[in-house]
């Protein structure tokens, strides 16, 4: 993933509105839809999206289709 300025030991880069919200979670556009909670949504660099699904899986943003709920 490589080093980030704006990451350290105890200082993420700023969170936007969807953080800790609800989203609805598809992969390639098919069914079944997942529910997930945002756990990191990066408004700055690196630009990460996290989210937990309710089967305790972690993904990122980039590897599926979500909106919030």
């Amino acid at each position: 993933m490589g080093v980030h300025v704006n990451i350290t030991e105890s200082k993420f880069p700023k969170q936007g509105a969807l953080s800790s919200k609800k989203v609805l979670v598809r992969f390639h556009c098919r069914d079944p839809i997942f529910n997930g909670v945002i756990v990191r949504d990066d408004i700055e660099s690196p630009y990460v999206t996290i989210i937990r699904l309710e089967d305790g899986r972690i993904i990122l943003g980039t590897e599926c289709q979500y909106q919030p709920v």
